[in-house]
């Protein structure tokens, strides 16, 4: 057995590795890298292994870091399946169409300013043609249904508890005449006790894993926090009357925020403003929330046993055209607009952000991880400057975070949940998806947990066992 890391790998976003097992060549995730716009154009666009050499692909969840790039693996020549969960397969369909939308548009606007420069075009990359060919390689698989992949190779999705769809991976095999062994991919690790999403799953006797580390160096605070911080910032909104402006990801956040809105509409804790969900992809995205009751929590199916609608209530409105995006422009606060995409990197987002981020009656508040090198990250960082379009605005508008809003599991959490495990079964751990600091962090904790060797793999990196 082989494994080879190319994304994700001391870096947080562009999760891809690939398992090879008696000659066959796994790719397990295949995301976007997001950062610095030319290097990840870059990386995104050249694979560093050859995509018609991978005989079948396994994705963890639908976000953009795992799951993005995928229109691009089967443009550059990958023929095989994509197994996945039946929610994540419903997600990637609407998720690749809009992607597509997304670059093709924001590739228009920004070549307008390029050519009145003298400059060459860029290109998307990928087309809505390109994405709905990707979609076709999806297949569908229900949690916790073994699943042969190869002789001797067999896969079972287990709920991650981090969106809906999302999956820790194991991977079951023999090789060379020896005993079974076990892998396990966490793609990324849930949170206990979040809203709609059902408990991460505890899996035992794991031999090999591989594992996020995104917050393994530090603590959240308790989700049942993120209600109340949530409307402590609502209310800051109306004494400023200014509007709050939430990055979030299509995908997971925007539902999240929305159900607790919603849940503080329903107890008489909301003032009245207009909430304003500006992202056709999550809107999309909350019909497959909608859709996919069995992925729910107890809390959330009594929530609508009681006659509430988790993602609809009074003062919501998914707004869908272009159009419709531009007045929110013109109206005044208090006023709430949830829009994608979450590290500020593309989409609707951008144009709220240029045309209020200098206005200091306005909000921008962080509810999720801002990779290095990204707007979000700078915003969330409280630079005075920042660049939008290419074009470079001073800050304003106050920047708010709330960290319980989290739906990545941090230090405590995942080490709660590997102990649970058997850390100490685990014979090989890897450390991927986390800054420097967290990978080295949560590498020495793993190794206090009892896991016998810890690996922090760089780009290009391959164990054999």
């Amino acid at each position: 057995m082989k494994i080879t890391f190319h994304g994700a790998a001391r870096e947080v976003t562009g999760s891809a590795h690939i398992v090879t097992i008696n000659g066959k060549n796994i790719l397990l995730d295949c995301g976007l890298f997001q950062g610095r716009r030319k290097e990840a154009f870059e990386k995104n666009r050249n694979f560093q292994f050859d995509p018609a050499k991978i005989d079948v692909m396994l994705l963890s969840h639908a976000h953009m870091d795992h799951s993005g790039n995928i229109p691009t693996l089967v443009k550059r020549g990958y023929k095989g399946k994509i197994f996945c969960t039946e929610a994540t397969a419903d997600l990637c369909d609407v998720m690749f169409q809009d992607c597509a939308r997304i670059q093709v548009h924001d590739v228009e606007y920004i070549n307008k300013k390029r050519i009145s420069q003298g400059k060459a075009p860029f290109e998307p990359l990928y087309t809505v043609e390109d994405a709905d060919i990707a979609s076709k390689h999806l297949v569908p698989i229900p949690y916790s249904k073994p699943f042969k992949i190869f002789d001797n190779v067999e896969v079972c999705f287990h709920d991650a508890g981090h969106i809906l769809g999302s999956a820790f991976v194991e991977i079951n095999y023999k090789e060379n005449g020896t005993g079974a062994k076990k892998i396990v991919f966490t793609g990324d690790i849930g949170r206990r006790d979040i809203p709609i999403l059902q408990d991460p799953v505890v899996i035992k006797d794991i031999d090999y894993l591989i594992t996020e580390s995104t917050y393994g160096d530090r603590k959240h605070p308790p989700a049942a926090d993120a209600k109340a911080a949530l409307k402590a910032v609502v209310d800051k909104i109306f004494q400023t009357r200014g509007k709050l402006i939430i990055p979030a990801f299509s995908i997971g956040r925007t539902q999240y925020i929305v159900y607790l809105l919603n849940k503080l509409h329903s107890e008489g804790q909301l003032r009245t403003l207009p909430i304003f969900v500006d992202s056709p992809l999550s809107s999309a995205a909350t019909e497959v929330y909608r859709k996919h009751k069995e992925c729910w929590d107890a809390a959330a199916l009594e929530f609508l046993i009681d006659g509430h609608e988790p993602f609809d209530f009074e003062k919501l409105r998914y707004t869908e055209s272009v159009e419709e995006s531009r007045t929110l422009n013109d109206m005044s606060g208090p006023m709430i607009i949830i829009s994608a995409s979450g590290m500020c990197e593309a989409g609707r987002i951008l144009h709220h952000l240029r045309n209020n981020i200098e206005d200091p009656r306005n909000i921008i508040l962080v509810v999720g991880y801002m990779a290095e090198n990204t707007l979000g990250r700078r915003i969330a960082e409280h630079q005075k400057l920042v660049k939008i379009f290419g074009t470079v605005q001073p800050l304003r508008a106050g920047v708010e975070e709330i960290a319980a809003l989290s739906a990545h599991a941090d230090e405590f959490e995942m080490l709660d949940y590997f102990d649970k495990c058997g850390a100490s079964h685990i014979e090989h751990a890897f450390c991927v998806h986390g800054e420097q600091n967290a990978l080295e962090f949560f590498s020495t904790k793993l190794r206090e947990a009892g896991m016998q060797n810890v690996h922090i793999p760089s780009p290009g990196d391959v164990f054999e066992f």
